[in-house]
């Protein structure tokens, strides 16, 4: 495997993990998965382009976590029907996985000729997909929701654009539809890596120290976006308050694989699983042609994220 930032990724050495020629279906691209454990297995809630131009949601499992083999249809379409459908019309896309009251939560992108918003389903068993509402404006993606309640109320991060600037911002609802107390906590800085655009990537994951977000930002060279990823820490009691925030990304585009495809020059990481020895593997999309894993440690990601 290979080192990355102060030894705080590796890239895994058979990546590609999922690519095109792995769709048992005829499609475009894959891109943007979302990991979970689920009944001993792991899976990846993906995003898939088909042929007609638009994003579904395909899954893909591994006993292990690193040889997936994806199911043989789609598991989540847009929605034809219903007040979904007018939102949904141009594609579902960039599904995050949150375990939360014993029932797995999907925020996704909901496209159309709107715009994008935030929607919210849900599933016991990834079979099944209930959408339960939009929650969002137009304007607005990159939500993650966190993995329990915060002061008795359920928090999410999200990413709308205000006069063309993409920062992260932290709101809060008692039912998961209704959201209000809305905060911009993150935004991009000037002469770093992220000093274009940013959003939330990854569900927050508790520690002891706080709540680790592994989020995206953008940096613009000669007109192009180069999208990297990297960490900052949250209080627990109050998220939007900020501990420590990376100065230099965990992880850029430096592979072929990452920087040549749709989109060139994109790691956008989309989920983390934390196993019990502290090690993480961080699922993250590629040029948006491919979507692939790197390792690391718990406790090295906190520690880079805390040395500023």
């Amino acid at each position: 495997m290979r080192r990355i930032v102060k030894n705080v990724l590796y890239r895994y050495e058979e990546n590609p993990l999922i690519t095109e020629e792995d769709i048992p279906f005829r499609c475009n691209t894959v891109f943007n998965g979302s990991p979970v454990k689920f009944n001993g297995e792991y899976l990846i809630l993906m995003r898939v382009e088909g042929q007609q131009g638009y994003s579904f949601f395909a899954l893909a499992r591994s006993n292990k976590g690193f040889a997936y083999k994806v199911d043989e249809r789609p598991v989540m379409l847009p929605a034809k029907s219903g007040k979904f459908a007018k939102y949904e019309e141009r594609g579902i896309e960039d599904p995050r996985i949150t375990f939360l009251d014993g029932t797995y939560y999907i925020l996704y992108t909901a496209y159309s000729g709107y715009g994008v918003r935030i929607a919210i389903a849900k599933t016991d068993d990834f079979e099944e997909f209930e959408r339960i509402a939009l929650i969002s404006e137009p304007g607005n993606k990159d939500g993650v929701l966190f993995p329990e309640k915060i002061n008795g109320k359920y928090a999410r991060l999200d990413r709308p654009i205000g006069n063309e600037i993409g920062s992260i911002w932290i709101s809060y609802s008692e039912d998961l539809i209704h959201w209000g107390h809305h905060k911009p906590i993150i935004t991009p800085r000037p002469g770093y890596w992220d000093s274009y655009r940013i959003g939330a990537s990854a569900p927050p994951i508790k520690t002891e120290k706080g709540w680790l977000e592994i989020f995206h930002g953008v940096r613009m060279v000669s007109s192009r976006p180069i999208y990297h990823a990297g960490t900052v820490l949250l209080d627990l009691e109050d998220p939007s308050k900020i501990i420590s925030r990376c100065n230099e990304p965990i992880l850029s585009p430096r592979e072929d694989y990452e920087r040549i495809g749709d989109v060139n020059n994109v790691v956008f990481a989309c989920g983390a699983i934390v196993e019990e020895d502290r090690s993480i593997k961080l699922f993250y999309g590629a040029a948006d042609t491919s979507i692939c894993m790197a390792t690391g440690n718990l406790d090295e990601l906190l520690e880079s994220t805390c040395n500023d």
